[in-house]
């Protein structure tokens, strides 16, 4: 899969590093990263703040002790945490620190983590560009932009001459849809930015581990998780187990699918503890819905029905 109006072709599913240093450990995460990469996958996407830099750590060990650091797209963002902010100093700070933390000379994809609405978005691009110059930042990308925000800054980037936003990293899945479908959408499609949706499993809801009456599971998530468990939800359940049943797959597969099938959509971002956490999101990398089960999942998710 193309990423994009880049050069990078990527894996249908990006592997999320947000557990790496917190609920997984670095054995833990060594095992997991091992497997992604085993069964093909070259895209991983971390941030500054994940467990406190202890995820970009355990990545820079990891693709040290593999030496695989140039088979790998990697991803890292800056402008939230306690140092919040799109401003130039702090975007070239942080921009050393992850590299420092990451053991790499380059970062693949940067994403501003959220929006600034205090920094002029011509300062912050000027500092996106001051990196990518110096070689150390290949793309931009950004995160948690609405509609008008990303094409602002897709229209300074095209009058100033500065890098443009080549991905955009928003909160969409199939039970959370209104953040992306619509104007964010559709400025993506028109403008070739890659989507690489967070939370694509509703922080694992769509994992199908959350059921009425099943057993309590204990996660750091299952609070969260549960709080999509009503009439709806149940509905989407429903259709998962019978599209997941109909392709003898997983349920948490067949989220990733919908997701991969979404006009913009480029690579699904997905997390994984252990290793058979993984192998549950694998199979999308192969799966292909059929239209009727795209429409299927998409009708049991409609907020109307």
């Amino acid at each position: 899969m193309r990423l994009g109006l880049t050069d990078h072709d990527v894996f249908p599913l990006c592997l999320g590093g947000n557990v790496f240093g917190r609920t997984a450990d670095e054995q833990q995460s060594f095992a997991v990263l091992d497997a992604y990469v085993e069964a093909g996958g070259n895209f991983i996407d971390t941030a500054n703040i994940y467990a406190g830099g202890a995820s970009e750590e355990i990545l820079g060990r990891w693709m040290s002790s593999r030496r695989n650091r140039d088979r790998i797209v990697l991803a890292t963002k800056v402008g939230m945490g306690d140092r919040p902010g799109l401003a130039p100093a702090r975007i070239i700070e942080a921009a050393e620190e992850s590299l420092k933390r990451l053991q790499t000379d380059h970062i693949d994809l940067y994403y501003a983590h959220q929006d600034d609405l205090h920094t002029p978005i011509e300062q912050t691009l000027a500092a996106f560009g001051d990196l990518v110059h110096a070689g150390k930042v290949r793309h931009i990308a950004a995160s948690n932009y609405d509609a008008d925000r990303l094409a602002e800054a897709l229209e300074v980037a095209e009058r100033d001459g500065l890098p443009s936003y080549v991905a955009l990293q928003p909160h969409y899945n199939l039970v959370v849809r209104d953040e992306y479908e619509g104007p964010l959408q559709d400025l993506c499609v028109q403008r070739q930015i890659a989507c690489l949706p967070y939370f694509a499993l509703a922080q694992g809801f769509l994992t199908g581990k959350y059921r009425p009456g099943g057993p309590e599971v204990q996660s750091t998530r299952s609070e969260r998780a549960s709080a999509y468990l009503d009439e709806r939800g149940e509905r989407v359940l429903r259709a998962l187990d019978a599209v997941s049943q109909a392709h003898d797959t997983t349920v948490s597969a067949v989220a990733l699918a919908w997701l991969a099938a979404q006009p913009g959509v480029a690579s699904p971002i997905a997390s994984a503890r252990t290793v058979e956490q993984l192998n549950d999101l694998l199979p999308v990398a192969t799966l292909t819905l059929e239209p009727a089960e795209i429409e299927l999942l998409t009708a049991a998710s409609d907020l109307r029905s």
